[in-house]
């Protein structure tokens, strides 16, 4: 009798890993069950395209069960709970899913609600996000409309999915106004929790260096606890003030409501507790965890669910077999950072090494390179066409490869 596999969650970790094990083991085999809330996939990468109108929004969407080879039953549906005593998942609609092994790959989901004032009268008026679509999409129109004044990025907290992109927006922020020739017009301010602009020192080095060459104020250490709409205010616990004529945030993030609800099953903030080498949650011996969904401390990144994507399908075939998981994952994390004008920068780590200098094959790491740029550009098909197909990359491994680059000095 096949065995049952079933994932929570569609997104990237999800919808790669269910087509990595679809190809490594036989359907009478092993049964496989996905589950999520809608049928809308989105290429997260190309959110932070849409403001600048560099990406529509209907180019970065498609059927997550369109993605899904043949041989994977999709359920389009909420999740109530999950009981793991009784190894079951209950679904919104009253469908039961029992399960031999589980994944939890439903992700981060965005908390505005949790900053006061955040969802007020100045909701999608003058405070917005790109984290998700329909934000993206009302920020290109009030960018748009947008001729000078204080424009202000706030990361409320961390963690975040992928921590770069603030930046990335900051730059390309920059880019844009000057395109518009209101950038002298315009004070642009980034805000964050951190005593830096990003969390790890070396890149921080050469991040907070592009920062100062575009005149971008930089607040650090600024814990954002209200949005004044009204007045046009961020102000942090501490009493600080950043005024703004249009803000941008990245709310609070937090694990998916329907983890607060199972026992036993999620931290705190809704992540899973999950070991870090062989991706197996600490709650069930039979439950494991992926992507932005884990509480780990690997960056919330695309490539890092990639990188798991081929731990993971390993272990799970191993552990379905019985045998030991011997797979480890490193942390790798690979990230193009946009720096406007067509430039873009790329970092390479993992949990033990911070972003190393050199190349990437031809890429050079943490220098601008406009090759660097067209490569962010060439992912989108290799995405839709190779990762999500649960195809591998040529010459791109889950551990992070050491040839040809050298550690870099973060002083």
């Amino acid at each position: 009798m096949a065995k049952r596999l079933v994932i929570l969650g569609a997104g990237t970790a999800g919808t790669l890993l269910a087509n990595q094990l679809r190809r490594r083991v036989a359907a009478d085999e092993l049964q496989i069950d996905v589950v999520d809330r809608d049928d809308v996939h989105v290429y997260q990468p190309g959110l932070l395209f849409v403001p600048f109108g560099l990406a529509k929004p209907g180019a970065l969407v498609r059927s997550r069960s369109a993605q899904l080879r043949r041989g994977i039953a999709y359920h389009q549906a909420e999740i109530d709970r999950v009981a793991l005593a009784d190894k079951t998942v209950e679904l919104a609609d009253g469908t039961t899913l029992p399960y031999d092994a589980l994944v939890v790959a439903t992700g981060a989901r965005l908390l505005p609600e949790e900053t006061e004032g955040m969802l007020g009268n100045a909701w999608q008026k003058s405070v917005f996000t790109f984290y998700d679509l329909p934000g993206a999409t009302a920020l290109r129109d009030a960018l748009a409309r947008f001729d000078g004044g204080r424009l202000v990025v706030d990361i409320v907290d961390m963690p975040i999915k992928c921590p770069v992109a603030p930046i990335e927006f900051t730059f390309l922020a920059d880019w844009y106004l000057r395109r518009r020739g209101i950038r002298e017009k315009t004070t642009l301010t980034l805000a964050t929790p951190l005593d830096g602009c990003f969390t790890k020192p070396v890149a921080a080095k050469h991040l907070t260096h592009l920062l100062e060459e575009k005149g971008v104020e930089l607040e650090v250490e600024f814990a954002a606890g209200e949005v004044d709409g009204d007045g046009g205010r961020l102000v942090s616990y501490d009493g600080r003030e950043i005024p703004f004529d249009l803000l941008v945030t990245i709310p609070l993030h937090g694990g998916q409501a329907y983890v607060e609800r199972s026992e036993g099953l999620g931290d705190s903030l809704g992540f899973i507790p999950t070991d870090p080498a062989t991706l197996r949650a600490h709650a069930a011996e039979n439950l494991f965890a992926i992507g932005d969904a884990t509480d780990l401390r690997a960056s919330k990144a695309g490539s890092v669910a990639h990188f798991e994507g081929e731990i993971l399908a390993e272990n799970i075939e191993a552990f379905l077999r019985g045998k030991p998981l011997t797979a480890r994952f490193d942390g790798h994390a690979n990230c193009f950072v946009e720096t406007g004008g067509g430039k873009a920068l790329l970092i390479d780590f993992n949990d033990e090494l911070q972003p190393v200098a050199g190349h990437f094959g031809p890429l050079p790491l943490l220098k601008e390179s406009r090759l660097s740029h067209l490569a962010k550009l060439a992912f989108k098909p290799v995405y839709w066409h190779v990762l999500l197909p649960g195809h591998r990359i040529p010459l791109i491994g889950p551990t992070m490869p050491l040839r040809g680059k050298h550690l870099e000095d973060a002083a």
